[in-house]
């Protein structure tokens, strides 16, 4: 039987593989640059500033902040493919999906790459506030249910939930130590995101945030 380890590594070169054969989205993926793994504030400074915002700049993000904000949020630190966010007996079940002006990419972890998904601007359907429609992005966080067999749906739900957690938490200490706002939001209608994401069976959408520079 294998480890939940080895589960985990068997998941990564799956989807390793199903990139690689996506065609021209995986020849199109968007390498971002290496990300910066030192320096910053101090972590009890950035807990002190760490706040939902709700006011926001209409400015993108550069590629390297989007860089630091994707490692740090659940970018690999360890040679293992480990991450920076903690997750469910060691199983990895969250993807990162980024919703931007220019359209949706799907972070791939191991590569530290966007992978194109959508070239539409669907911000403003991940949530109901006017806001979440010109910050530069939303993350939208999206569990791979089919992959938690050992547990009914309603838990595969809250264990996810909770793994979103720690990204999100990440994602707040990042902006609050760059100087980005940042808000956390469950008031998304899942099931039209789900739809414009054309999520697979078993995947759900948990979570989205908003990331973006304070108005």
């Amino acid at each position: 039987m294998l480890t939940r380890r080895e589960a985990t590594a068997a998941i990564a070169a799956t989807a390793a593989v199903a990139f690689a054969g996506g065609g021209a989205r995986a020849a199109d993926a968007v390498a971002l640059p290496a990300p910066k793994k030192e320096g910053g504030m101090p972590l009890l400074g950035a807990l002190a500033k760490r706040r939902s915002m709700r006011q926001y700049a209409d400015k993108p993000l550069d590629l390297e902040t989007l860089s630091d904000l994707l490692w740090a949020a659940n970018g690999v630190n360890r040679p293992s493919g480990d991450r920076t966010a903690p997750y469910w007996r060691h199983l990895m079940v969250t993807d990162i999906y980024v919703a931007a002006a220019d359209g949706v990419f799907l972070f791939d972890p191991a590569a530290h790459a966007l992978i194109p998904q959508s070239s539409s601007d669907i911000r403003a359907a991940t949530g109901s506030q006017d806001f979440v429609g010109h910050a530069a992005l939303d993350l939208v966080y999206v569990a791979h249910g089919e992959r938690m067999t050992d547990v009914s749906p309603e838990e595969r739900r809250l264990y996810a939930s909770v793994d979103v957690g720690f990204i999100g938490q990440n994602v707040y200490l990042f902006c609050a130590s760059e100087g980005l706002a940042s808000v956390f939001r469950g008031s998304v209608d899942k099931e039209k995101v789900a739809k414009l994401l054309n999520l697979g069976e078993g995947q759900f959408v948990t979570f989205s945030q908003t990331v973006g520079y304070p108005a």
